[in-house]
């Protein structure tokens, strides 16, 4: 089984999570979702992508990476998969092709199952499967 080429989420990791949603939302115009709460806030992209936004420091902990000095970027990309059993696949897959393993999958606190890999250049990705956000035909996400 071969990942698809798709992202399903894109995680900012911000510092104030009351200001970043009022940049997005009132000076862009973007429409948050109520699929997120007082801790992460969604926004729908086109195409089936979802924007998060996400305290910096909790994202840095999802991960298990040092915020302060580590290289940080405070940015993941993630991979929503179609179950636990193709996140270990796909996981599997990137480390046997040279990624950099952060975060073994485990069932997390949000309900959904993930782990974070490094790619060769040191961009983050998430593979996860998200009970909460099924994935149509195209693998896309619809955040409710």
């Amino acid at each position: 089984m071969s990942m698809k080429p798709r992202v399903s989420l894109i995680t900012l990791g911000v510092n104030d999570l009351a200001r970043a949603r009022r940049f997005y939302e009132a000076g862009l115009g973007w429409k948050v979702s109520g699929a997120g709460n007082d801790q992460v806030v969604f926004i729908q992209l086109a195409g089936g992508v979802g924007l998060a936004l996400f305290s910096r420091k909790s994202l840095a902990e999802d991960a298990h990476l040092a915020d302060a000095g580590s290289g940080f970027s405070g940015i993941t990309l993630a991979q929503n998969l179609e179950s636990k059993e193709a996140v270990d696949t796909a996981m599997e897959k990137a480390l046997a092709a040279g990624a950099k393993l952060l975060k073994k999958p485990e069932d997390v606190f949000w309900g959904g199952y993930s782990g974070y890999f490094a790619d060769p250049e040191g961009h983050i990705w998430e593979l996860a499967w998200n009970p909460f956000f099924p994935l149509s035909a195209d693998g896309g996400i619809t955040l409710s």
